[in-house]
């Protein structure tokens, strides 16, 4: 192990206050998690990707990612804990620490950045997709009540800001080990949001009376046109699906016995399952609904019209699992960024003290000014970016591109190869590679399929 890979083990043993929180988390919890992070409102778009790939295409697709996704968080649930001859057997709290020690502090540092910027681009989207969600409820209740010639026009900013009002509160509970709740509830939220997309398709269905769409999906004017539409699709599910970003952090609330590894890998493979299930059926029934005409968003194909408070119900919902997860994909970041400051200034009362604040009617709190602060201001950045680049969907899909195979692919099977010293040519080692490989040309693909949307999108 040279020098540049013995750092980070003593940074991760003075990070030792990750190691006080109990860890109490079960394969439930795991997965309530997991489908908070993963069922994001992305779910409403697979739709849009299934008529662009057709009835053979689509369901390939969505089949495939999940086998990679799947893959990926074996081999990752695998390096969490790995055994060191001079510290004893070391548990990782998050993905950077992992890749710091098994592949340098270089390659740490990279994937710090692509992390970040991960889940600061989430943080982002999540902001943009609640202000359009509650716009949608405001537009059917104006439709409903004021007819369908009504003017119904919502700017977005005033809700965007509610939105980061309500994030300010919640960015204010300590770690992921106390988001459970939060997660839990945010899960929910998501398959009912879902459900009701479906239910809403399959009535469409009975309405026309047969199943739109065709075995190649949409017909272009022309074949390149095809070629772009087939990235963007599937750019769409790609990142619809890995959650390794937040693998780790998740393991890290798991109690052992039995292995965390275990419980994670048990826990991926349950919320893969259902999360191909759900995908599947949202999409297919929507591509069935409305072929052709499939709109990028399921829940706005049913128009602003009847049964109105269904619709709405499902916008609510979205709303508040976009809550949830905005938390499941800040805490992360908010606890990298907090231990930097912990081991940088250890005798700063500002940045280690948390104070105990009771109010009347309310559980005592600790107020730290550190994470009082800091979350604050990361909240109203996040708000500021989505409130002047309200059309960050199809950044989103460029920013994915960028770290699809980097975070899901190329970090987990090099630390899996250096973690388990597997000898260069041997089967397993040539299956590896060229599993990355092939990551790298799609997630190439998919990101030059994005740059061409957002370039469209702009000259239209």
């Amino acid at each position: 192990m040279g020098e540049d890979q013995k750092a980070p083990l003593l940074q991760s043993q003075s990070s030792h206050h990750h190691h006080q929180v109990k860890r109490t988390g079960t394969v439930w919890t795991a997965v309530a998690h997991v489908v908070t992070g993963v069922i994001g409102s992305g779910v409403l778009s697979l739709a849009w990707s299934m008529a662009q790939l057709g009835w053979i295409g689509g369901p390939l697709a969505m089949i495939m990612f999940a086998a990679v996704t799947l893959l990926s968080s074996f081999l990752l649930s695998n390096t969490y804990r790995s055994p060191d001859p001079e510290y004893g057997p070391h548990r990782h709290p998050s993905y950077i620490h992992a890749v710091n020690l098994h592949l340098g502090t270089k390659k740490g540092n990279l994937c710090g950045f692509l992390v970040q910027l991960s889940l600061y681009g989430f943080g982002v989207a999540y902001i943009v997709t609640s202000a359009i969600s509650i716009r949608a409820i405001l537009k059917s209740n104006c439709y409903h009540f004021d007819g369908r010639g009504a003017a119904c026009i919502f700017g977005d900013a005033y809700y965007m800001m509610i939105f980061g009002i309500i994030q300010i509160v919640l960015s204010q509970i300590p770690n992921f080990h106390n988001i459970e709740w939060l997660s839990i509830v945010a899960a929910i939220m998501s398959f009912t949001y879902a459900f009701i997309g479906m239910g809403l398709a399959v009535a469409q269905i009975i309405g026309n009376g047969f199943i739109m769409g065709s075995t190649y999906g949409i017909h272009t004017h022309s074949v390149t046109a095809k070629f772009w539409l087939v990235a963007q699709a599937l750019g769409d599910i790609a990142f619809s699906y890995p959650f390794s970003v937040i693998l780790i952090e998740i393991q890290d609330t798991l109690k052992s016995p039995p292995p965390e590894n275990q419980t994670m890998r048990k826990a991926s493979t349950i919320s893969v399952l259902v999360t191909t299930f759900f995908y599947l059926c949202c999409g297919c029934s929507g591509y069935a609904a409305f072929g052709s005409g499939t709109p990028g968003n399921l829940l706005t194909g049913f128009g602003f019209y009847e049964p109105f408070w269904l619709v709405d119900l499902a916008n609510v919902c979205i709303v508040i699992h976009l809550v949830g997860a905005y938390q499941v994909y800040s805490q992360p970041l908010y606890a990298n960024v907090e231990d930097w400051f912990r081991q940088k200034f250890p005798e700063s009362a500002f940045v280690n003290h948390t104070y105990s604040l009771k109010l009347p009617c309310l559980p005592a709190f600790g107020l730290n000014f550190l994470r009082l602060t800091f979350r604050t201001g990361y909240v109203i950045s996040t708000t500021v970016v989505a409130v002047l680049f309200p059309y960050f969907n199809q950044i989103l899909g460029v920013l994915g591109g960028i770290i699809f195979w980097p975070l899901t692919i190329y970090f987990p099977v090099e630390m899996y190869l250096s973690q388990y010293d597997v000898e260069a040519w041997t089967p397993k080692w040539v299956l590896l590679r060229t599993f990355s490989i092939v990551g790298f040309v799609v997630g190439t693909f998919t990101l030059v399929g994005s740059i061409e949307g957002i370039i469209t999108a702009k000259l239209s």
